[in-house]
C-alpha cells in the first residue's frame, strides 16, 4: 500500500516579505536564480513548460531556460513538436521553476512568440555538435517503432555533415514567453507559505500577496 498521504515536510528555510522583494519580477528572479546556483540546485534553469491545445487538452514537459531579459524567458524547441502546435494555436503558456531544495518555486504566465531567426541561429551554433546533429535527427513528438530508428538517423546526419558546419534546421528555433504575471512561492511552516505575485498592468508591475 502506498504511503503518499503520510509524506510531509514542514518548510522552514526562509521567508519572503514585500519589503525584501525587488521592485520588478526580473530582478527578483535573477536574485533567486543566483541563490539556486549558489546552493547547487540541480539544473536551476530547468523549468516545466505547460501548454494547451485549442481543444483545451493540456500538456507539460521540462525544458531549459536559455535566455532572460526585460522582454521575457527564452527556450528552444522543434517547431513541429506538440508544444509548438499548442503554442501556434493559443499563443499562451506557463513556466514553473521547481527549486525544491530551497523550498521555492517560481510560476510565470504569459504570451509566447517565436524569437528572430538571427537569435535562433546564434544560439544553435553555440550548442555542442551532438546537440546540433540531434536537432536534424529527431522529428520530435512523432511515433517511431523503436530506439534503432533514432540511432540510425543520428548516424546518417553525422555522416552527412562530417567536417562541415551544421546548418540550422528550418523546423528548429526559439520562443520567448513575455510574462503577464510572475509568482514567487516560498515554503513556510504549517503550510502558511509566502506567495508574492507581480502582475503586469498599463503602468508596469503591481506587487500583491496571495493567500497560501
Amino acid at each position: 500500500m502506498s504511503t503518499y498521504a503520510e509524506l510531509r515536510k514542514d518548510y522552514s528555510l526562509s521567508g519572503l516579505l514585500e519589503k525584501d522583494a525587488a521592485k520588478d519580477p526580473f530582478r527578483q528572479f535573477e536574485k533567486w536564480f543566483q541563490e539556486a546556483e549558489g546552493a547547487r540546485v540541480p539544473e536551476p534553469n530547468a523549468m516545466v513548460l505547460s501548454t494547451c491545445s485549442r481543444e483545451g487538452r493540456p500538456s507539460s514537459r521540462t525544458v531549459l531556460l536559455k535566455g532572460l531579459d526585460g522582454r521575457g524567458f527564452v527556450f528552444f524547441s522543434n517547431y513541429e513538436s506538440r508544444k509548438a502546435r499548442d503554442l501556434s494555436e493559443t499563443g499562451r503558456a506557463s513556466l514553473l521553476f521547481p527549486w525544491i531544495g530551497l523550498e521555492r518555486q517560481v510560476i510565470v504566465e504569459g504570451t509566447v512568440s517565436k524569437i528572430t531567426r538571427e537569435e535562433s541561429d546564434a544560439y544553435f551554433h553555440s550548442r555542442p555538435l551532438p546537440s546540433q546533429l540531434a536537432a536534424w535527427a529527431s522529428h520530435q513528438s512523432t511515433i517511431i517503432s523503436g530506439r534503432p530508428i533514432i540511432e540510425e538517423a543520428m548516424k546518417a546526419v553525422e555522416s552527412r555533415y562530417a567536417g562541415q558546419q551544421v546548418p540550422v534546421p528550418p523546423q528548429w528555433g526559439g520562443y520567448r514567453l513575455s510574462p503577464e504575471s510572475v509568482e514567487f512561492w516560498q515554503g513556510r511552516r504549517s503550510r502558511l507559505h509566502d506567495r508574492i505575485r507581480y502582475r503586469r498592468d498599463k503602468d508596469g508591475w503591481t506587487m500583491e500577496r496571495l493567500a497560501p
